[in-house]
């Protein structure tokens, strides 16, 4: 085999090895999403903003979504003991459907001192999709309650999604946009891919282009020197 021949092929396999890659690759897309708490609390009103993470892993027929608080956003004139304080929130879905999924999470693990922010642990729920498409998931109001009162806080500057993904409804039919994407069972947590299957496919045209050229130049060559 000529070296032409051989830079021909290697060429071809690369592009379509790119492209494989590109294709397997799930439909989501996640950021971390600073979000402005305006919270109403016992001792007056308060504001913090926290990064906040959602993560979704498909269960069943369902996704269990975990929502994660970065930075405390409220904090107590005294003293809060161990598991004194408990924490729930609503995700808000958008795109195919729009729902509110609540999610919640355990007490507060230590004591957590006065004045201080406090650390809101995970919050987890299941959102179970009625409809296939392109959904979004958004931090929506948070609630804090605690010692026999409650903390309301909510977002006041109209954070974007924290996560979207391509769901499947229970018995429908593969996503809209391409793909159902839970590949494994696990959908991505984080991480900047955007709809990773049609950037497969244009990944791959683009690819398998530039192997076309380089057959036409090879062809071109030859013709050149007969």
């Amino acid at each position: 085999m000529s070296n032409r021949k051989r830079f021909t092929a290697l060429a071809l396999a690369s592009a379509l090895a790119g492209s494989a890659v590109l294709l397997a690759a799930p439909a989501a897309h996640a950021a971390v999403v600073d979000v402005a708490y305006d919270c109403k609390t016992p001792i007056g009103d308060k504001s913090a903003v926290s990064p906040i993470d959602i993560k979704a892993v498909k269960e069943g027929d369902g996704y269990k979504l975990t929502m994660s608080f970065q930075k405390g956003v409220s904090s107590s004139p005294i003293e809060l003991g161990k598991g004194a304080m408990n924490p729930s929130a609503v995700i808000l879905v958008g795109g195919a459907e729009k729902v509110s999924v609540p999610v919640s999470g355990p007490p507060n693990p230590e004591a957590a001192p006065a004045n201080t922010p406090i650390k809101i642990t995970d919050l987890s729920g299941t959102y179970t999709p009625k409809k296939s498409g392109k959904v979004t998931f958004t931090a929506g109001v948070l609630t804090i309650k605690a010692m026999g009162t409650t903390t309301t806080c909510t977002p006041g500057n109209s954070p974007g999604p924290s996560l979207e993904l391509d769901v499947t409804a229970p018995g429908g039919a593969a996503a809209q946009s391409g793909g159902d994407g839970d590949g494994d069972g696990t959908l991505p947590q984080t991480g900047p891919t955007d709809s990773a299957l049609a950037l497969g496919t244009l990944g791959g045209t683009v690819l398998l282009s530039g192997a076309a050229g380089v057959l036409w130049l090879t062809r071109r060559g030859q013709r050149a020197r007969s």
